[in-house]
């Protein structure tokens, strides 16, 4: 993949390194321009070149410095948009690349949805299939301690139900291709893996956008 995009120089990770716990004022103000310039700036570069593989992607955003979210110093976070509550997450940091899709923070109408597209026996064994055929992903999200009220407790997808959010993601590592294009590579092609839930939410929890 070209683009202008040669992946994380090995120097980024000097940088986080140098942001690692609690880095004071002073040290987060130091590193400023060579964590824009080594970290974030490779990242952005990654977007385009996957957005210029497949327009699908071309609605994203990189956080910058100061909106890194808990303090996570070390790590550099982007999100392609897929639909309303529907996002692809990319992750940057000492243990290299991370990706997930994400269906969360979703009003009431959607969680409503997604439960009866999990309740339905076509849509519902649709998406046990999708997830099945996930590997190396990781399912998490915001979990109900039983299936909502209306559902059996040994509802066939009783665990799929308590789910409020539903979140797949996995490490793609971080051998030397992350200091290369091929880096926009990989991270394509976890997109395409995640591409049959990122439909199944859009067609059956988030109508409307595509």
């Amino acid at each position: 993949m070209t683009g202008g995009f040669e992946g994380w120089p090995r120097s980024a990770f000097d940088v986080l390194l140098q942001l690692e716990g609690e880095p004071s004022v002073d040290v987060r103000r130091q590193v400023r321009r060579q964590r824009e310039d080594l970290v974030r700036q490779p990242m952005i570069g990654l977007l385009n070149a996957v957005a210029d593989a497949d327009p699908a992607y071309e609605d994203f955003a990189v956080w910058r410095y100061g909106e890194v979210l808990l303090r996570a110093w070390q790590r550099q976070g982007a999100i392609v948009r897929i639909s309303k509550n529907v996002e692809l997450g990319i992750g940057f940091d000492l243990d290299g690349l991370h990706v997930s899709l994400a269906w969360w923070y979703a009003p009431s109408e959607q969680i409503e949805r997604y439960r009866a597209a999990v309740a339905d026996a076509g849509t519902g064994r649709r998406l046990v299939a999708i997830l099945n055929r996930l590997e190396g992903y990781q399912l998490s999200g915001d979990l109900m301690k039983r299936p909502p009220r209306g559902f059996a407790a040994d509802h066939p997808r009783a665990e799929l139900l308590r789910h409020r959010s539903l979140i797949a993601s996995r490490s793609l590592g971080c051998d030397d291709w992350v200091h290369t294009a091929a880096a926009a590579d990989r991270v394509l092609a976890a997109f395409t893996e995640l591409r049959p839930l990122s439909r199944w939410l859009v067609r059956s929890v988030s109508p409307g956008s595509s």
